[in-house]
């Protein structure tokens, strides 16, 4: 398959740009994993700023590796910090990148989340040759199950995982959802 962009190429939607992780971005990332509304529904402590800097040098590793892949930064036309993007690498490799996002608070609920959300999914097939992409959630975060139906992704499951401190919902387990090349190419996500 011939990819229509360049792998390291910025992704622009209607309102943002995606563009890939810089070492420099650690204070962005910093600030959105200290924030407790967008952790609410993450089962994670946000990692000292010394542990960040080292994921941040381990995700540059794997843009490299697998270009195209990885986090991206999401701005607004005029540079505004909105949050993050991803397609994270996960068991199955690039054939099934993991979507994932977080965006700060005062951006939700505008369909930003959704838009640069098929804009990565887009990506993934078209450019990357995935054969599906995947995300996961609690099963209580409505918020995000919306997004990923948005995105194009359907319900597949809900699984139960331990938690050594489990967050209020995880009672009701995490949701796995997910959308095949032939899905995608069947269907217009802007339906969802």
């Amino acid at each position: 398959m011939t990819p229509r962009h360049q792998p390291h190429a910025m992704l622009t939607t209607e309102r943002m740009r995606l563009r890939h992780l810089r070492s420099a971005d650690l204070d962005l990332l910093d600030e959105l994993n200290h924030d407790p509304d967008v952790m609410r529904y993450i089962d994670w402590q946000p990692p000292s700023r010394e542990a960040l800097a080292a994921e941040i040098a381990e995700l540059l590793a794997v843009s490299e590796n697998h270009p195209g892949h990885g986090r991206f930064i999401a701005e607004d036309h005029n540079g505004v910090f909105l949050g993050w993007f991803g397609l994270i690498l996960l068991a199955d490799g690039p054939s099934a990148p993991s979507l994932g996002y977080r965006l700060r608070p005062a951006h939700w609920g505008r369909g930003l989340a959704s838009e640069g959300g098929r804009a990565l999914v887009d990506h993934a097939f078209n450019s990357l040759g995935a054969e599906r992409v995947t995300a996961d959630t609690m099963f209580v975060n409505a918020a995000s199950r919306r997004v990923m139906e948005k995105c194009g992704l359907r319900y597949r499951r809900t699984f139960h995982q331990r938690f050594d401190n489990p967050l209020p919902g995880t009672e009701h387990g995490e949701v796995w959802y997910e959308v095949t090349r032939d899905e995608w190419a069947r269907s217009d996500p802007r339906d969802g």
